[in-house]
């Protein structure tokens, strides 16, 4: 069943939002050559205590860490590691904070130093999917012209998109209906109304987009080991278009 938000709970997310935006752009500074993905985890859980929020990943379904830090063929999912980055490699950070019972969840993907112009290529092509998906977020469209937007710049540039991994509805908890797929079909699908809150968040892969679980039973890379790019954003749905509230 949809949860449809208030005008006031949308705000109260937005208010998560704001600390997930401001935390990721602190991660963005500190994503160099030599740092480790757990310092950036610790960095992350830190910060959402201080703004007075927590991390909503941590203890869910038994995940142990504030953020999943995905990095090169890992997709989704990952666990923060103690091990220095390396130039040239890319790695995805994603959270969710809860603030007063209200969560926003964003993802992004950061070149670690100079990377080479095929990663370049490939982390815009996912974060303009991200946006032509925003765009279509609007009451009156339908969940399809969501994912045919997101499909239509996998198809331009040539990418593959890891379908196991879908955006989803959030409120007061993490994982809401409804279900966001990041392909379809135009004109197809549940009519997005005014309430909902979702997110967007495709991944695209250079190579194959099938995948498999590590051991951990956490996280997901790529089969072929072809690397991956994912961008999200929390999105309200209201009758003026579409709000990004991260």
């Amino acid at each position: 069943m949809i949860q449809y938000k208030t005008r006031e709970e949308i705000e109260r997310m937005r208010k998560a939002g704001r600390i997930v935006a401001a935390c990721h752009r602190e991660i963005g500074k500190r994503l160099k050559p030599g740092a480790t993905t757990l310092e950036i985890d610790r960095f992350a859980e830190a910060y959402m205590v201080n703004c007075g929020a927590k991390p909503a990943q941590k203890g869910y379904k038994g995940y142990p860490y504030a953020t999943c830090a995905s990095a090169c063929d890992v997709v989704c999912h990952g666990f923060p590691r103690d091990v220095p980055l390396r130039e040239g490699e890319i790695v995805t950070i994603d959270m969710v904070v809860e603030l007063d019972g209200w969560m926003a969840d964003s993802a992004w993907t950061y070149a670690v130093g100079r990377v080479d112009r095929e990663m370049v290529r490939l982390m815009n092509a996912a974060k303009t999917a991200l946006y032509q998906g925003i765009a279509q977020a609007a009451a009156g469209n339908r969940l399809g012209d969501i994912g045919h937007a997101v499909q239509a710049v996998a198809k331009r540039e040539q990418y593959g998109i890891v379908e196991a991994f879908i955006g989803h509805g959030i409120g007061r908890r993490i994982h809401e209906d409804p279900q966001v797929h990041h392909t379809g079909k135009a004109g197809t699908g549940r009519k997005l109304r005014e309430g909902m809150v979702i997110t967007i968040e495709p991944i695209f892969v250079t190579g194959r987009p099938h995948i498999s679980i590590d051991a951990d039973g956490w996280t997901a890379r790529t089969l072929d080991g072809s690397w991956g790019a994912q961008f999200e954003h929390t999105v309200a749905v209201t009758s003026g278009g579409p709000i990004i509230l991260t």
